[in-house]
């Protein structure tokens, strides 16, 4: 990994975490031990205590006024998705992003591979027209653009793969013995360790570039039944049950999922900030879950 937080200097070292989730978390890891303050917002009231005990300070928003806050940031990170209704940040805070673009630093948009759509197990990359196959994808290519409209804006758009890790991926449904192998002739994915996510936004925010768009995923996309097999495998369970995707019973949303298929290429941000996945397979990334929370 080259690039470090090191290169922050010690005034501007605040960042504003909008809809402060699971990979936002990840990074407020691994910049609170080096001073940084983080400003991390939830609409969940029952949230507060436990963002606060990572160190991070939690403020309820929408619901709280927090012109301040946006004014002592000079890194802003935006986990929150888009709804129906557009873009939650800028639905109420278009203007004033728009004033403070200037003397932001650096702002992260976390996207999804989703905007790329279906390819039929075809490779993607940045370049790649964006076609989502799902609302769920047209929503994110709609609140892209919408965040690429602000003047002056040093934005970095990261697309994310199906992201895994701690407390987030298939040794609980393996163990419980309700995971299933869903075959889907051709199906595969690309996946990232929320570790990786974590490391490739502190590069980016120590090597700025406005404007750029990243994918972000591992080196080894794969079929889903693969995953979970193995995961199965590392428990010394038995294989979960095969079961053909046309009859398996799944809700509308895990059936959406299957809607696409891609490998996603992650080149664009190995060559321009030295990022290398510390977990580049899903196989390094399960066993590494096991180690750590057996």
């Amino acid at each position: 990994m080259c690039g470090s937080a090191g290169h922050f200097r010690a005034m501007e070292k605040t960042l504003i975490s909008f809809g402060h989730g699971y990979s936002a978390r990840a990074l407020a890891a691994r910049l609170v031990p080096q001073g940084w303050r983080i400003i991390g917002t939830t609409r969940s009231a029952d949230k507060m205590a436990e963002i606060a005990a990572t160190g991070v300070e939690p403020v309820l928003w929408p619901g709280t006024d927090i012109t301040d806050l946006l004014e002592a940031a000079q890194y802003l990170l935006v986990s929150a998705g888009p709804g129906a209704e557009g873009d939650p940040v800028l639905n109420v805070l278009k203007k004033e992003i728009t004033v403070m673009a200037p003397k932001l630093r650096w702002a992260g948009y976390l996207s999804t591979t989703g905007v790329y759509g279906d390819h039929q197990g075809a490779w993607v990359d940045e370049d790649t027209p964006l076609t989502p196959a799902t609302k769920r994808g047209q929503l994110r290519v709609e609140a892209e653009a919408a965040w690429q409209a602000i003047p002056d804006l040093p934005l970095h758009i990261f697309r994310l793969a199906g992201i895994y890790g701690p407390g987030r991926g298939p040794f609980a449904k393996v163990r419980k013995g309700t995971a299933r192998r869903i075959i889907k002739a051709g199906q595969v994915f690309s996946r990232i360790h929320v570790e990786d996510i974590a490391q490739a936004l502190e590069l980016s925010m120590a090597q700025p570039d406005a404007g750029a768009v990243y994918n972000l995923c591992d080196d080894d996309p794969a079929p889903p039944q693969d995953v979970i097999g193995h995961a199965a495998e590392l428990l010394g369970v038995p294989l979960p049950e095969a079961v053909a995707f046309e009859t398996a019973d799944m809700t509308p949303m895990a059936r959406s999922f299957y809607a696409e298929s891609k490998k996603v290429r992650n080149n664009r941000i190995k060559d321009a900030l030295g990022w290398r996945p510390k977990y580049p397979d899903y196989r390094s990334g399960l066993a590494a879950m096991l180690r750590d929370d057996p």
